[in-house]
């Protein structure tokens, strides 16, 4: 045979590789048809065979592959305006009999597959075309049977390549659809066959091969949504290969590839010369004909018929029959061309993965496919996880998150199991998994992580289901301890689990939405421990409604941590666990054999030997919960192994015989009970099943040194049925399955993860029959909380060691984004302990509160992004989750406490809403507290004008030294420190703290509190911040006060020198007084005697802020005045302005406030009257102002009667009782008004005891209205009167006259006033028993007045006074007839008695002869009192 020309086989594969999208137009097909035969006999001419019939017999026939060519050639021309009606199945068969040729060589055979090549790809081939769908299967068919020589491995490696692009390109064209399910499958099997040979060649091939397998699963699976959209009736086609039993994946490699009844023996490519020796022992893609359709016509149709669901079911079986190839011949030497390595296996998973990318949902709407998928897919999954490999794990972890992405809701147990014993296990290295696969489990984990909805599907569907374990909390965990470094630095699988971590409470917080709104959880009611329900029967109404599922996943989560509790106790001592579920009301109060066999079955964690032992017990009720128990399982359509597999996997079997004849024979009663048409009765079932466990004991026993044959099996089991045998085919598989699959009667022993045995699979399969349904979370918030409890805490600890451990920026955002989205979670569902928690851990890496100089903490602080971005996440969560704040707040004053010290805090930082209105009366000390760091106290606020103080402050400023100028690091580090502080928005913290509630607002305050005590600098800044906040909170000030009172009181009454913590106490206090007395009228009185605090204050430390204080009491009262009412109130304010009487620099606004509250009576009430009568007469006496002051002080006094007279007057229209005791007290008043005076009218000074004593005369005798009792103005003799005079004449006896300038002038008033107060009070004085003793009093005291001497010498002004006044006053009393010579009572003798010796002729001139005559007579006129 000659060799091919290599310039035409490149020619013709780069001819082929050309892919043109276009059709070509139906004139042109007869050049291109003509074109391709031309190729090909041009090639076949080349070839020595073919060459020979044109050179040495022209007579002789041509070949009938190249007459065919001829023929076509001499027609194709002809059909130009026909090529509509032209079948292309005969322009095509010329060459499709070469490719099927034995004959040809490989370059012909390329020439002829590039031709249909370019056919398909041109698309010459469409859906309009005549009899397409015949002329693709017999491409197909002709292209899977290629037969070609072998002429030298290139050649043949190009050939294959063709037939790969042929088959890939019938599949891709728009008439594939057309294809049979057969024709599919034998394009599948056929591109698998070639993947398979490529093997031994090149690589190119290798590639080519599996990347056209990959594409052609592709084209076929993507197929399947369509034929879901188009409702496929998937009843119908395709071999079962699972049905409705439980079965594990056939193990037997043979088993994949038995020929088919039909004759049909699978795609060919046979190379002459060097034939293909494919292995028998792979498998192929097969279409069962006797089993897809029901009889003759039918199954013709169904495998003729357009491809669809069963081949796409073949191919799937194909592709997981793939794995069991691979499992089977394991790790030994090369038995033949497929052996265990990576590659086999990663091909398989691959083409798998794209099936399952490309299918999406529609492949869990096939049940075959389905029970594929659920079985024999995912078993080999959990084998392969626990490869050696990482690229096979990658890969497996890869279609597991496709699966759960696609088919969560179908395979709940199945994916329960894989992250339990083949994720979790490597994750944690407990497989003795290297570090490689322990890094690609922990990166599927946290992907896992990242699914929407993933962790609380996780949580509602496993850790709340009674019978699964807790997958969520497991995982939790697992994260956490991985993101711990042990005595190692942080690793890769360290960043991963704090990833996943991350993920998880992200996934939380995106469920909760960044609105401030409050989510209602679904709250499950109270468990009623008074009425027992079997737990093992609640239902929910609907796994898809949250209003049902919701309280149902709660309700089984309480439930399962009971059942846990009671499950440690049962597997220490059984009694003591029933005990505890009784009491719990899970098991009811006196137990029945059914809720004990329901707690066994359904319960997971239980001691399997225990269970075994308690239902092998012969005890009665024991055998009652072994029949109980049996009946919890369904055997319907199982196999006998496989019920008994299923029936073992959850207890030990018992040791004793008799033990284990009760418990098989309560599975062989069930089994026949549910399987009656296998057996005769149920003693046969019973027999074959105590078979079958000898049998699994003489199999896999090590000291059985000779086992049992099948045959030995079979004889073993003749006649049991009923005297009958059981069928030999049936027997042999019990058989072959107990052999290959040992039935493992001890559980498996491990703490930690379980494992995943061949037993524990079937019985999973079928536990999943009964499982509850899947849930679908779309929103989780409802569940967050549960969960957050779980996973907040390992979550935060985590976090902490990472962000301890780590300076990468993306990190360091990492896991302050972390801490933040914990913090909206705990602020969302109120759990202020992981708040707290959370502010303990982040306030750590702030560095602020490392102890430092200011300058090392500045430039520490401003170069290090970790405390820069800590320090912001504080803040951020301060200000907004600051409601569920409690201990949390003294970290967050800490480090406000720290950026004060360092200077870094804004000018005007905590300044309420109304600091702006008076801030300019601020003290300037006050003003500016906040603005930077609090110097050392100075001196007394009060000046020293004396020269040795002038010298101690030029010293104290010569001390001081000008300080340093920064460096530009410093400088810039500053900077970027106060943009951080800039970023914390720290002043809302407490100018928003009147949205806080009330809880997290009292904790505020007590924090600010107990920040204070660190140094006197500190002190004063948190003083001044829970003032700030103590007027946000006006409304609320009932909440605060008491602390707040308390705190300003201590520091008050302790103080002992004058200090800035003193004068922010101080003057704070007032603050809060004036600004909160408009609105808080129910604390007036509170606030006000909280103003004492000042008046106990140390006398150097009043002294230094006396000034400053009565300015503010002054606005105070201003501002405040009407809403002062109490008597307690006005005492507070009339105190403080007494004080301030005798003060040089604080006298001065002192009287200003009290001449606010007496002028014209503005705010003079009954409450305050004699409180500011007192005050007025401490400014009157004292010396500190200038006489005229004390003139106004006189003035006030003197006026405040007018509001006596207005008030008597207003008591008028009052009832009787009230208005009596009115005209009571505005007599006291007037009392204390007039002692007032009376107290002034000794004064020193001229001016003021003259003014004083002419004021005291007009309140005696000019206030018209005044309702005064009798005993009223004899009081007012004896308390003011006679005292006043009294205290004059002893003045002007015992003092100089140098103290006591001009007495007389004094003397002189008083005497008139004397005289005046007399006559005025005369009309109620005469009726008082008294009147003698006034009277008299009067006398004397003018008696004595005559014998003053100044200087030694009488005043001859009094001296003619008196007799005057006299004179006059005897008028009065003898017009009223009040003296007469006939009164009874002696008046008449006293008078004259005193008289005389002042006036010897005042009778005669007052009482002449004849009226006394008159008089005695007792004709007395009436005369009405005259006063003057």
């Amino acid at each position: 045979m000659g060799c091919p020309n290599q310039q035409s086989e490149v020619a013709a594969v780069s001819r082929d590789t050309k892919d043109c999208s276009c059709t070509p137009a139906r004139s042109s097909l007869a050049f291109m048809v003509n074109s391709e035969i031309s190729a090909v006999l041009a090639v076949m001419r080349r070839n020595v065979r073919w060459g020979f019939h044109y050179t040495t017999d022209e007579d002789q026939l041509d070949h009938p592959l190249i007459k065919s060519f001829k023929d076509i050639r001499k027609l194709v021309f002809l059909w130009q305006h026909q090529w509509h009606t032209m079948s292309p199945v005969v322009y095509l068969q010329p060459f499709l009999d070469v490719i099927q040729s034995d004959e040809t060589s490989a370059p012909i055979t390329g020439v002829a597959l590039s031709s249909i090549y370019k056919f398909l790809t041109l698309e010459v081939l469409d859906l309009d075309t005549i009899n397409v769908a015949d002329a693709l299967r017999l491409i197909v068919d002709a292209v899977t049977s290629c037969r070609f020589e072998v002429t030298d491995p290139a050649s043949e490696e190009v050939v294959l390549m063709k037939i790969l692009q042929v088959l890939l390109a019938c599949m891709k064209s728009k008439a594939a659809v057309n294809l049979s399910n057969q024709h599919v499958c034998n394009i599948v099997n056929t591109c698998f066959q070639i993947v398979h040979q490529a093997i031994s060649k090149g690589e190119l091939l290798q590639r080519t091969a599996r990347h056209t397998m990959h594409e052609l699963i592709r084209c076929v699976f993507m197929h399947l949504p369509v034929l879901c959209d188009n409702n496929q009736d998937f009843t119908q086609g395709g071999k079962s290969h699972i049905g409705d039993e439980v079965s594990i994946p056939d193990k037997d490699p043979t088993s994949a590839s038995k020929p088919h009844d039909n004759g049909y023996i699978g795609s060919k490519i046979e190379l002459v010369g060097g034939p293909l020796n494919l292995s028998t022992d792979m498998p192929e893609v097969k279409m069962d004909h006797e089993t897809t359709g029901e009889v003759g016509q039918g199954t013709n149709n169904l495998v003729a018929e357009p491809y669809g669901v069963p081949c796409m079911v073949e191919i799937f079986n194909f592709l997981c029959s793939l794995l069991n190839v691979v499992e089977n011949v394991g790790v030994g030497p090369r038995s033949n061309s497929l052996t265990y390595d990576e590659d086999v296996p990663l091909f398989a998973f691959g083409l798998i993965n794209s099936a399952i990318e490309l299918s999406g949902p529609s492949l869990g709407h096939h049940p075959e496919m389905l029970a594929l998928v659920q079985n024999d897919l995912f078993h080999s999954l959990m084998q392969f996880g626990l490869s050696p490999s990482p690229l096979i794990l990658s890969t497996v972890c890869n279609i597991v998150l496709n699966l759960y992405h696609h088919m969560r809701a179908k395979l709940k147990l199945q994916l329960e199991a894989f992250f339990s014993c083949v994720l979790m296990k490597l994750a944690i290295n407990k497989h003795g998994a290297s570090y490689q696969q322990q890094e690609v489990a922990m990166e599927m984990l946290v992907d896992l992580c990242r699914q929407p909805g993933f962790i609380h599907e996780m949580y509602a569907n496993y850790d709340c289901d009674i019978s699964c374990s807790n997958l969520f909390e497991d995982l939790s965990n697992l994260l956490s301890k991985s993101a711990f470094p042990v005595n190692s630095p942080l690793s890769a699988i360290n960043f991963l689990a704090l990833e996943g971590l991350i993920a998880m409470i992200s996934g939380m917080a995106e469920t909760i939405g960044d609105g401030d709104h409050q989510i209602s959880v679904l709250e499950p009611d109270a468990p009623n421990l008074e009425d027992h329900e079997s737990f093992w029967n609640v239902k929910c109404d609907s796994f898809e409604n949250p209003e049902c599922w919701v309280p149902y996943i709660h309700k089984m989560k309480h439930v399962k941590k009971k059942l846990m509790i009671g499950v440690d106790h049962f597997n220490r001592d059984p009694k003591k666990g029933f005990q505890f579920l009784q009491g719990s009301c899970l098991l009811p109060e006196t137990l029945d054999p059914l809720s004990v066999a329901s707690f066994l079955r359904y319960t997971s964690g239980l001691d399997k030997n225990l269970v075994g032992e308690y239902l092998g017990n012969h005890d009665r009720f024991c055998v009652d919960v072994l029949q109980e128990y049996a009946k919890t399982f369904d055997f319907q359509e199982m196999n006998l192994d496989i019920a008994l597999r299923v029936f073992l996997e959850t207890f030990r079997l018992p040791g004793e015989s008799q033990k284990i004849q009760r418990v098989v024979e309560a599975f062989a009663e069930r089994y026949y009970e549910q399987s009656p048409d296998t057996f005769a009765n149920k003693d046969a079932a019973l027999l074959l099943s105590y078979s079958l466990i000898m049998l699994n004991t003489d199999q896999h026993n090590a000291q059985v040194k000779k086992k049992m044959t099948e045959d030995d099996f079979i004889r073993n089991n003749r006649r049991i049925n009923g005297g009958d045998d059981l069928p030999r085919e049936y027997l042999s598989e019990l058989y072959h399955s107990i052999c290959e699959n040992e039935i493992r009667m001890t559980p498996e022993q491990g703490v930690g993860f379980p494992v995943m045995t061949h037993d524990n699979w079937v019985g999973l399969i079928h536990k999943s029959r009964q499982t509850a349904p899947f849930i679908i979370c779309r929103s989780g918030e409802q569940i967050n909380n549960k969960m957050f409890a779980i996973l907040s805490g390992p979550t935060v600890a985590a976090l902490s060691v990472v962000l301890d451990l780590v300076d990468q920026e993306a990190v360091l955002q990492t896991c302050i984004d972390g801490f933040l989205n914990v913090a909206k979670i705990a602020g969302c569902y109120h759990l202020d302990d992981v708040l707290d928690g959370l502010l303990v851990s982040l306030s750590k890496f702030t560095t602020l509160l490392l102890p430092m100089s200011i300058e090392e903490s500045v430039l520490s602080f401003g170069h290090d992004s970790k405390a820069q971005k800590s320090t912001v996440a504080v803040f951020n969560i301060a200000n907004t989750y600051g409601d569920y704040i409690r201990s949390g707040w003294r970290n967050i004053l800490d480090c406000i406490l720290s950026l004060y010290k360092l200077g870094l805090l804004p000018a005007q930082l905590a300044r309420d809403a109304a600091d702006d209105l008076d801030s300019n009366s601020e003290p300037e000390s006050f003003r500016s507290a906040l603005a930077s760091p609090v110097k050392p106290a100075l001196p007394p606020a009060r000046k020293s004008l004396g020269l040795m103080g002038r010298f101690s402050e030029f010293l104290y400023y010569d001390t001081e030294k000008p300080a340093p100028q920064p460096s530009e690091e410093e400088v810039e580090a500053r900077k970027r420190a106060m943009d951080t502080v800039k970023d914390c928005r720290i002043d809302s913290v407490f100018t928003e703290s009147k949205f806080l509630q009330s809880e997290s607002l009292l904790n505020l305050c007590r924090a600010l509190i107990s920040a204070s005590h660190e140094d006197e600098n500190g002190a004063v800044f948190c003083l001044e911040l829970l003032i700030t906040v103590t007027l946000n909170n006006r409304d609320r000030i009932m909440l605060l006060w008491q602390n707040v009172f308390e705190y300003i009181a201590n520091i008050v009454q302790s103080a002992v020198m004058p200090s800035t913590l003193v004068e922010k106490a101080v003057f704070g206090l007032i603050r809060i007084c004036r600004r909160l007395l408009p609105y808080k009228e129910e604390l007036t009185d509170d606030l006000l005697k909280s103003l004492q605090l000042i008046l106990k204050l140390d006398a150097r430390v009043a002294d230094a802020y006396c000034e400053h204080i009565t300015r503010e009491i002054m606005r105070l009262v201003k501002a405040n005045a009407g809403q002062i009412k109490s008597h307690l109130g006005w005492r507070t304010i009339t105190s403080l302005l007494s004080i301030t009487a005798r003060h040089p620099e604080a006298s001065e606004p002192g009287f200003e406030t009290l001449e606010f509250i007496m002028l014209d009576g503005a705010h003079l009430l009954p409450a305050n009257f004699v409180l500011c009568v007192n005050a007025a007469r401490q400014f009157a006496e004292s010396r500190v102002g200038d006489v005229a002051r004390s003139m106004r002080s006189l003035d006030l006094m003197a006026g405040s009667s007018v509001c006596l007279v207005m008030w008597s007057r207003e008591a008028v229209v009052e009832e009787l009782e009230t208005a009596l005791q009115l005209y009571q007290d505005i007599g006291e008043m007037w009392v204390r008004l007039v002692q007032s005076l009376r107290k002034v009218c000794i004064d020193s000074r001229e001016e003021i005891r003259n003014h004083a004593v002419v004021l005291l005369q007009q309140c005696l005798t000019s206030l018209e209205g005044i309702h005064l009792q009798d005993e009223m103005w004899v009081q007012c003799f004896d308390l003011v009167v006679f005292p006043l005079l009294n205290d004059l004449l002893g003045i002007v006896e015992e003092k100089s006259a140098k103290e006591y300038r001009n007495m007389e002038g004094t003397l002189t008033l008083s005497l008139k006033l004397l005289s005046k107060s007399f006559l005025h009070s005369l009309p109620c004085t005469s009726r008082s028993v008294s009147f003698s003793k006034i009277w008299l009093g009067v006398l004397s005291c003018m008696e004595h007045y005559t014998k003053v001497k100044f200087r030694g010498k009488r005043s001859e002004k009094i001296y003619e006074l008196v007799p005057e006044l006299l004179k006059n006053t005897l008028f009065v009393m003898k017009s009223m007839g009040i003296l007469s010579p006939n009164a009874s009572d002696g008046l008449w003798e006293q008078t004259w008695l005193h008289i005389k010796p002042l006036a010897p002729s005042m009778q005669s001139e007052v009482f002449p002869d004849d009226e006394s005559q008159t008089m005695v007579a007792g004709a007395l006129p009436e005369v009405s009192p005259v006063v003057q």
